[in-house]
């Protein structure tokens, strides 16, 4: 583990490799799992916010399960996340003409409607970033259904860290992405 300000790193973060390959998993990330994509409350008020702006966007199945659920739910947990349609889908989930899954947010968000990319949740995967009382634990989540973006990141020689770099900065910012790839740059230097 490595400390940066009151977050605690997971080496797997420095040493592993990932890369994402959507031509390989078709977006099962966006499929797979029991609970929506975990949302901030201002992902949450943005979405509620922009449903007119966001619906020309999504698939018909998308919208009918919005307009049934609400542009967020509260999960199981308390906390929110983007509602599921009855396939298991993210409501905000797309299909682009070669049959992948893809964020229909994130094609919002390049159309200039959203101020987010995708939520946070999504945009740091495969990192997960948990806040307990006195600390905020930041670990890498091996999950079976990306083993070709563990291979592609090998065969590529990018670690995780430097994969989800965009993501990483949105959440903790430049200063701490800084001491991370240093930690990275010395962990490197040892092996």
């Amino acid at each position: 583990m490595i400390q940066i300000g009151n977050t605690l790193v997971s080496d797997d973060l420095l040493t592993e490799a990932f890369v994402c390959d959507l031509n390989a998993c078709k977006g099962a990330c966006c499929v797979e799992g029991e609970y929506g994509a975990p949302l901030t409350q201002d992902e949450a008020d943005e979405l509620a916010h922009l449903q007119d702006q966001i619906a020309p966007y999504l698939s018909d199945e998308g919208k009918a399960t919005i307009a049934d659920q609400g542009a967020w739910i509260t999960g199981e947990d308390g906390e929110l996340e983007t509602p599921l349609m009855p396939t298991g889908h993210c409501a905000y989930v797309i299909e682009d003409a070669d049959k992948k899954l893809k964020c229909g947010l994130e094609t919002v968000h390049q159309e200039g409607v959203l101020s987010f990319k995708k939520p946070l949740s999504c945009h740091l995967y495969p990192v997960r970033a948990q806040q307990y009382s006195s600390f905020e634990a930041v670990n890498y989540h091996q999950w079976d259904i990306c083993g070709a973006a563990c291979a592609l990141g090998s065969s590529l020689k990018v670690k995780v860290y430097v994969f989800v770099k965009e993501a990483l900065v949105r959440k903790f910012g430049e200063e701490w992405y800084a001491a991370l790839e240093k930690a990275g740059a010395e962990l490197a230097e040892k092996k």
